[in-house]
């Protein structure tokens, strides 16, 4: 009953304090810029960043009209209650549990105008492998896959699955926007396949590149 009781407080606190706690961050990001000048209506992408880098991640998309898929776990709890915070809609699931109504539920906020904001390598990993489902929500919407690089210039990592990344206050935060990926609604199960590999790479390069700035190297 103790633990319950923590617990729920810690639901109401969290997210207030980690919000002050990323304010902090003095946070460079990159343009769309390939999506601003190529089209005059506005688009709604399904941006993705991996499981590691969230604290950064989920925090930039906040005033985004943005909507996340968050598993269905314990863990995916408190991440709710933060992201709801910041005024996520909020999709449960993942590809062990609830996948497919998922995904329909994905689809259906896009098509309502809605981002969304996906860790294709959670909730449980292998990290930095990138799982199929937002390859595969950008090709039935025929929205642009973007891929978010960041780096931190001073954190810590958890030993966690993930080697989770905390920055620490007043750290500078790079975030590289990719060029924009459209995934052909006609492409077969191997070209869709191929596209998913050569996604990981591009979203591993461009977190390489990101330290690399916010470190100044």
């Amino acid at each position: 009953m103790k633990h319950d009781i923590l617990q729920k407080i810690g639901l109401v606190v969290l997210p207030k304090i980690l919000s002050i706690y990323l304010k902090t961050l003095r946070i460079e990001k990159s343009e769309l810029l390939k999506l601003k000048r190529n089209y005059e209506v506005e688009i709604n992408p399904v941006f993705t960043f991996w499981h590691s880098k969230m604290f950064a991640g989920w925090y930039i998309n906040r005033s985004n009209k943005s909507a996340a898929l968050v598993s269905k776990s314990k863990d995916g709890e408190l991440l709710t209650r933060i992201l709801k915070n910041w005024n996520y809609k909020i999709t449960r699931g993942s590809s062990h549990k609830g996948g497919k109504e998922a995904l329909g539920e994905m689809i259906n906020l896009i098509e309502k105008g809605y981002s969304l904001c996906i860790t294709p390598d959670g909730p449980t990993g292998p990290p930095q492998k990138m799982k199929a489902g937002c390859v595969i929500a950008a090709k039935k919407t025929s929205v642009p896959l973007v891929l978010i690089g960041i780096g931190y210039s001073q954190k810590i990592r958890l030993n966690s699955w993930d080697s989770m990344e905390i920055p620490l206050p007043f750290s500078k935060v790079v975030v590289l926007f990719d060029e924009p990926i459209y995934v052909n609604k006609d492409l077969t199960y191997d070209e869709t396949s191929q596209i998913i590999i050569n996604a990981e790479e591009k979203l591993n390069r461009i977190n390489y590149q990101a330290e690399k700035i916010a470190k100044g190297a």
